[in-house]
């Protein structure tokens, strides 16, 4: 019963009280080190916690359902658009030369620097670590939505806030469906088709606007 209770003040602590000290004490421009640090504390208490197969991160890329993926890129594109549309009409994103490069670049970049270290965090550690405090898979599922909507408080964007909780719930059920790998593609195509139909100004940092 103790190891229970102290299970859950470390899990409150990681999954509440640590984004909101991020939303609410850090300045925009911290925020990737601290998800930085947040994965490496992350990573510490997964090995600690034994019994992780960590070949499963690498593993099981036969269960990738790519057809649904790019089924999944496509919806995201769509809801994306119709919300960037929504704020400007007629909005259509911008495609320059140079935008096309970073576009190029982030494709490489983001899976590996913001959708893994969040995969690692929201889905490995929380459902081998922290899965057992739920009575149900559906009810963890749940949970890991509302954490991982609540990690981008940062942003302080209610836009932010129900994408993330969408796309928690359909990570959180790929997670224990499909393994590491699927939820990863799927994370990163996410990040990067909102950032290419031009809605990296409510993800990026810099235009954070805190309300106090």
């Amino acid at each position: 019963m103790r190891q229970r209770a102290t299970l859950w003040t470390e899990f409150v602590a990681l999954f509440v009280g640590a984004p909101l000290a991020i939303a609410l004490l850090l300045p925009p421009r911290l925020m990737f080190g601290a998800l930085f640090g947040f994965t490496l504390a992350g990573l510490a208490l997964l090995w600690w916690t034994g019994n992780f197969d960590w070949r499963n991160l690498v593993r099981g890329w036969g269960r990738v359902h790519w057809g649904a993926s790019v089924l999944f890129g496509l919806a995201v594109a769509a809801v994306g658009l119709a919300i960037m549309r929504w704020g400007n009409p007629g909005f259509l994103p911008h495609l320059s030369p140079e935008r096309l490069r970073f576009l190029a670049l982030l494709w490489c970049l983001y899976p590996l620097l913001s959708a893994l270290p969040q995969e690692l965090i929201f889905r490995a550690l929380f459902f081998h670590r922290y899965g057992r405090l739920f009575p149900t898979p559906g009810r963890a599922a749940l949970a890991n939505a509302a954490l991982f909507s609540l990690a981008h408080l940062m942003y302080w964007s209610w836009v932010v806030a129900a994408l993330t909780f969408a796309g928690g719930w359909i990570f959180a059920q790929t997670y224990q469906r499909r393994g590491f790998p699927a939820t990863w593609v799927l994370h990163a195509i996410a990040g990067n088709v909102l950032f290419t139909v031009g809605m990296g100004r409510y993800f990026w940092s810099g235009n954070v606007v805190a309300p106090f």
